[in-house]
């Protein structure tokens, strides 16, 4: 099936439009939301009580070039008897986001911002994410700032919760600061503008890269994986981008795993509950046993973090192109994430793959509903106030949340397939390399190299398993379902090396 090309985008959302309507997902703000919205002209008043003015201070945020929803600003500064507090500010979305209100009911329908390629669709309003919650340059915003101390070997120490009024002294990108961490590129404009900025940031990096080897040890996964968006010349899909893993993505995922632990710690000591993110253990061991072997590694019969990251490790230094293969590989065997709640006295699982206990998910309230859960749940906490959500209704939005995740997971991987379909509907008969992604009773996905698309194998697919490399050819495309299939012309499987 081929589209014009003048007709892409719009296609695509309206894909994208009845993708979400289909999996219960609200693609437009209700009335009731946008009437409420109106009544917020500004955002919430910056001082009041127990808030600490910190706008004097190098704040930054670092994102992706096109975000607009800032949910944190990071900082770091060096301690005289040795070690680093690192504070994290998060966008404090509850002070105009209120319980039981019109726009948090909407933010509770989908529980998470959804990204396709013609469209974000926002959690919360615009008005509310991309200006009066975010974190924005130059502005005044209130915050809940996250301070953890740590050492000079990556481990977290003291730490404190608090609110603060912050304000945004340079919105930096991945790609242009991750550039020049690595020395491969100029500082970036805005943090020349601000005094001092630069050593900060190097510190910031510094300490990043201590909470990661500390991780490491300890079993964290060592994973990368390709985040392929679209690109649009007009309203024709031109191509399809993978964004590069740099470490300015590195510094800011280390600092949330720090700070979200240090808020799960907070919750439990006050004996609050908390909505912790978990992956337990792999779903499908010996898979992953099988495929170490094809690489002449040996892993135990039973799940091992720190023994699979070493795995993963080597197989990064020995193959950094194909890297990326293997690291979905080891995810989609892993099985996905959920939401849980802990009560006081509970004893909680671990997050298997980031080798830590205590985790939840709070440094992004503009994005994702659990993070504002659990922001009420700080900031009740430290107002001495009683625990603002039922047992049973933590327990229930604990499963919904997990369902919208899947959901929202869902219908942006439908149309990553969608607007590669469009991409690549004048290749029909072409031939391509590529790595299989799923196998079941649903079928056969695998995801070519290049361009990075992933598509279905309609013909050949008897026995191929997650992780076969195959050879296949582009048989047809169809945008509007999101359809890209394939079939079999070659195949190498995985073979295990049996001792």
């Amino acid at each position: 099936m081929s589209v014009s090309p003048q007709g892409q985008r719009a296609l695509l959302l309206r894909v994208a439009r009845a993708a979400m309507i289909e999996r219960g997902l609200a693609p437009d703000v209700p009335p009731a939301a946008m009437a409420e919205l109106q009544r917020l002209a500004e955002p919430a008043p910056p001082f009041g009580a127990d808030i600490k003015d910190l706008r004097h201070l190098a704040w930054c945020s670092i994102d992706n070039d096109d975000s607009l929803d800032l949910d944190q600003l990071t900082l770091a500064t060096a301690l005289p008897d040795g070690g680093t507090r690192i504070l994290v500010a998060v966008a404090d979305v509850s002070a105009l986001v209120t319980q039981g209100s019109a726009i948090d009911a909407h933010a509770r329908v989908n529980t998470t911002s959804v990204y396709t390629p013609p469209q974000v669709f926002p959690m919360l309003p615009v008005q509310l994410s991309n200006d009066l919650t975010s974190l924005n340059p130059g502005e005044d915003r209130l915050a809940v700032v996250v301070e953890t101390v740590v050492d000079d070997a990556g481990a977290a120490g003291a730490s404190e919760v608090y609110r603060a009024v912050v304000r945004n002294q340079a919105k930096l990108a991945y790609p242009s600061l991750g550039a020049w961490l690595e020395d491969r590129g100029p500082l970036p404009e805005a943090a020349r503008a601000v005094a001092g900025l630069a050593e900060h940031l190097r510190l910031q990096d510094q300490v990043a890269v201590r909470l990661m080897n500390r991780r490491h040890e300890l079993g964290a996964l060592e994973f990368e994986t390709l985040e392929v968006q679209a690109q649009f010349e007009g309203d024709k899909v031109s191509g399809l981008a993978a964004a590069e893993r740099n470490r300015a993505k590195d510094l800011i995922a280390d600092f949330m795993i720090a700070s979200n632990g240090t808020i799960a710690r907070l919750l439990e000591a006050r004996r609050f509950p908390v909505m912790r993110r978990m992956v337990r253990s792999p779903e499908r061991w010996q898979r992953i046993v099988d495929i170490a072997e094809t690489f002449g590694e040996t892993l135990p019969a039973t799940a091992d973090a720190k023994a699979l990251n070493t795995f993963l490790l080597r197989r990064r230094a020995a193959d950094p192109l194909r890297f990326p293969d293997l690291s979905l590989t080891v995810i989609k065997l892993m099985g996905r994430g959920e939401y849980v709640i802990s009560f006081p006295g509970d004893d909680a699982a671990g997050h298997f793959g980031l080798a830590v206990r205590e985790y939840t998910h709070s440094t992004a309230p503009n994005r994702r509903y659990p993070d504002l859960i659990t922001q009420r749940l700080v900031k009740a906490t430290l107002a001495g106030r009683p625990v603002p959500y039922s047992r049973d209704e933590l327990e229930e939005l604990a499963a919904h949340c997990t369902q919208k995740e899947d959901d929202a997971e869902k219908v942006e991987r439908l149309m990553r397939k969608a607007a590669a379909a469009c991409l690549l509907s004048d290749r029909i008969g072409q031939d391509f390399d590529g790595i299989v992604t799923g196998a079941g009773a649903k079928g056969t996905w695998v995801r070519i190299i290049d361009p990075p698309a992933e598509g279905r194998i309609e013909q050949g697919a008897q026995g191929l398993d997650v992780g076969d490399r195959v050879r296949v050819r582009l048989t047809s495309t169809n945008p509007e379902r999101g359809f890209i299939d394939f079939a079999r012309v070659g195949h190498e499987p995985v073979v295990p090396q049996r001792r």
